[in-house]
């Protein structure tokens, strides 16, 4: 897996590109912690190139998302593939994520909220 971290105004986009996997999950949150104590709480996971999410990289997404939301933000996730969008739904993280057809969407829903702190 690799991630690759952009921010433009005010929200970060964390790019993952790879599995998601037990091997690599750590990595993804350790990377959302790191964002979240720097202040970065307004997230955005571009899944676009991610192909297979485990058990643990289910949790290493919904530590991120419960960390950003518990400083006011989110973490959102976007261009989900289908093996990808199959396991959220399976596993009914689609009823507790905000989840986007593309980075464009995620980032209109998250600018458009007020920012944490505010």
């Amino acid at each position: 897996m690799e991630i690759n971290i952009s921010k433009r105004e005010g929200v970060t986009v964390v790019n993952i590109v790879g599995s998601v996997d037990t091997f690599t999950a750590e990595d993804l949150t350790a990377a959302f912690k790191k964002l979240i104590a720097e202040g970065a709480t307004r997230i955005i996971a571009n899944m676009k190139d991610t192909d297979y999410v485990s058990s643990a990289g289910l949790r290493a997404f919904l530590t991120g998302m419960k960390a950003a939301r518990a400083q006011g933000g989110d973490l959102r996730l976007a261009a989900l593939r289908l093996p990808v969008q199959r396991v959220m739904q399976l596993s009914g993280f689609t009823k507790i994520f905000g989840i986007d057809e593309d980075v464009a969407a995620s980032f209109t829903t998250l600018t458009s909220q007020p920012a944490p702190g505010t």
